[in-house]
């Protein structure tokens, strides 16, 4: 039975804030002078994007520029080479597209996963793996607040050219019920969850009409970044309605939250917003990649995974920041994100040992570094584009400055099918 929702309170109505409300923020947050034209600067490369929840129930403001939420939603020096900062104080156009254009907008091969249909691309689809789409629907290209880490920055840039977004769904159904091989769907964006209810609804309801799809997913950060859409927003109980008929369909709903940091898991609303979704028999699956200035320790980890058991979701991977946008400044060795998880993952109880990582979700597929051993990274596909890959270990030589698949030497006992999906 799902929970019903509580009178909307006058300070939970949803107001974003960009790139012309900085010198707002600065003035309402005593940011220096310094702070704030960085985050201007930069704001005219990578998106940004904040709300009052986030700047009110996330930030802590007497520890800026450090705070955790602060490096994560706010650009900071360091995320572009001085030069290029410098030079966006009065930038053209063409110097802006060229610093995107240089940021790798599309890492790990998305375009190649998208399908083409009788010479026709399928606008925002991928089909990356087997038995799962991607689905990105065009009403859901935003978010509540943006990770200045965020690997879909493209989407939000407002470059038509760099963007996956679908109309409706009619392409999808059509797609679906031609590969019936295909059991989960993925919405994904931006956030879905941006969407009204009757939006979102219209691109949920027809998958409930292929029989081969088992399983929608929903990808979505709000309940980190606007918990109030699954409890106090006018139509909260009409998404919590359509999570039911999902269910009572016979599918599988899962959303897959995106936590980067204990404090999001901390608030009295985020803990509603997952009551309310599970109460649905929505199943909570929590993601997030390890990244420098935000949650590259093991104690912040380990906090993480047990505030999401306590909550009743799932702990399910540590992904490794992926290279692109500022890469440069989020990015972690992979020698220590393995440490990193390996250390969180001693202190958990069973139930939370769920998790997987750290895992590269790249060309070929999700790579998992299972550890490291006698001068070798121990490597593993959970995932991959050629179904034959998955499960098999093989090995690379132990760097300890490497951030990125591509960074490492694969050992020469490495299968040749595997070495060649590597490599691409």
């Amino acid at each position: 039975m799902t929970l019903l929702a509580e009178t909307v309170p006058p300070t939970a109505r949803f107001r974003a804030y960009g790139p012309r409300h900085i010198d707002d923020i600065a003035v309402r947050y005593g940011l220096s002078a310094e702070i704030a034209g960085t985050i201007r600067a930069l704001a005219r490369v990578l998106p940004f994007r904040v709300n009052e929840y986030v700047l009110e129930e996330l930030v802590d403001w007497s520890n800026v520029p450090a705070d955790p939420i602060f490096q994560l939603v706010f650009p900071q020096r360091g995320m572009l080479p001085l030069a290029d900062e410098l030079r966006l104080a009065s930038p053209e156009p063409s110097f802006i597209h060229r610093i995107r254009a240089g940021l790798n907008p599309h890492p790990s091969g998305q375009l190649r996963n998208v399908p083409i249909v009788d010479g026709r691309e399928l606008p925002g689809i991928q089909h990356k793996y087997a038995e799962t789409v991607l689905y990105f629907p065009s009403h859901g290209q935003t978010c509540h607040s943006y990770c200045a880490y965020c690997f879909r920055w493209a989407q939000f840039v407002g470059d038509t050219d760099l963007r996956f977004a679908a109309p409706d769904p009619a392409d999808l159904v059509a797609y679906l019920r031609t590969r019936p091989a295909v059991s989960d769907v993925l919405l994904t964006g931006g956030d879905p969850m941006v969407m009204s209810s009757d939006r979102l609804r219209a691109h949920v309801e027809p998958l409930l009409g292929v029989t081969s799809v088992e399983t929608v997913r929903i990808g979505t950060r709000s309940v980190a970044y606007w918990p109030y859409r699954f409890t106090t927003d006018q139509d909260a109980d009409d998404v919590l309605r359509l999570f039911d008929q999902v269910i009572a369909a016979g599918r599988t709903l899962a959303v897959m939250a995106h936590f980067a940091h204990p404090r999001e898991l901390a608030t009295d609303e985020a803990q509603r917003a997952l009551a309310r979704i599970r109460s649905t028999g929505a199943i909570v699956y929590c993601q997030a990649p390890l990244v420098a200035h935000v949650n590259d320790d093991a104690g912040t980890w380990s906090e993480l995974w047990r505030r999401e058991l306590a909550a009743g979701a799932v702990p399910y991977y540590m992904f490794v920041e992926r290279d692109t946008g500022p890469h440069d400044y989020f990015k972690v060795p992979l020698a220590r994100a393995v440490e990193i998880f390996q250390a969180a993952y001693r202190t958990l109880p069973g139930l939370a040992r769920t998790v997987r990582g750290p895992v590269m979700s790249a060309t070929a597929g999700k790579v998992v570094i299972d550890g490291v051993t006698d001068g070798f990274f121990q490597l593993r596909m959970l995932q991959a584009r050629d179904p034959a890959l998955v499960g098999r270990p093989f090995r690379a030589a132990y760097s300890p400055s490497a951030c990125w698949l591509d960074e490492l030497h694969m050992d020469c006992t490495t299968p040749a099918d595997i070495a060649e999906g590597i490599t691409g």
